[in-house]
């Protein structure tokens, strides 16, 4: 029987196409996605990722069994000590400290994603909130996976590409996989399947709203500059 994930992710997949393989995304693998386009992208993600760790806070509040406590704590420190530490190591190259990065104002994109899945775990339950986290942690161990294996000699973005396809971060997304799967044993039933549907695939489009807002970025630089 196929996983809660890779149903919705069938029932969604051009929504699911869309997101893992943008134009940001294959630009990234290829090494020649702008750098302008990059930096926006990532320092709005640093943004991103200290909501992101909200949401896991709350799916904590929300848990009923210490299981399913420890498995939001393994997403808030994965957050918090995995990719927020790659965020900052990167954005110091070009001059810019984690205070810095906190005090660049959110992007409508960024604040329309992370209050999404906010919204969906305050007035839902746990199933809801992890349903649409998934996109956002699945999808990227997808993307790099996929992107490891084919990008070029020197790409300036291996590092980002790397991380996300690193044993340590793939063993998170199937970690993932699995509690939603369990999450769905207890939780679901046929009926309220279409709902959850729903929530991933917004969630999946809001992820291409994010990629699409860093390429924005650089066209907005070659406006001001022209």
């Amino acid at each position: 029987m196929a996983s809660l994930f890779e149903r919705l992710k069938s029932d969604c997949a051009d929504d699911w196409q869309d997101y893992t393989h943008h134009q940001f995304v294959e630009n990234l693998g290829k090494g020649d996605l702008p750098l302008t386009a990059f930096q926006d992208y990532l320092v709005q993600d640093y943004l991103f990722l200290i909501q992101f760790a909200r949401a896991y806070a709350l799916s904590i509040y929300k848990s009923r069994s210490l299981a399913d406590m420890r498995g939001g704590l393994g997403g808030l420190k994965a957050i918090m000590d995995v990719e927020m530490d790659l965020h900052i190591r990167m954005c110091e190259r070009w001059g810019l400290a984690a205070a810095d990065l906190e005090s660049v104002p959110e992007k409508s994109q960024t604040i329309a994603y992370t209050r999404f899945v906010l919204d969906a775990g305050n007035s839902g339950d746990l199933l809801d909130l992890y349903v649409a986290l998934a996109p956002c942690m699945i999808g990227y161990g997808e993307i790099g996976a996929r992107l490891v294996d084919q990008q070029v000699d020197d790409n300036p973005y291996a590092e980002w590409i790397n991380e996300y396809a690193s044993l340590q971060y793939q063993e998170l997304v199937t970690a993932t996989i699995v509690n939603l799967d369990d999450l769905a044993a207890v939780m679901m039933t046929e009926a309220r399947y279409p709902q959850l549907k729903s929530l991933f695939a917004a969630a999946t489009r809001l992820e291409s709203d994010f990629w699409q807002m860093g390429l924005d970025a650089t066209d907005d630089a070659a406006a001001s500059r022209s």
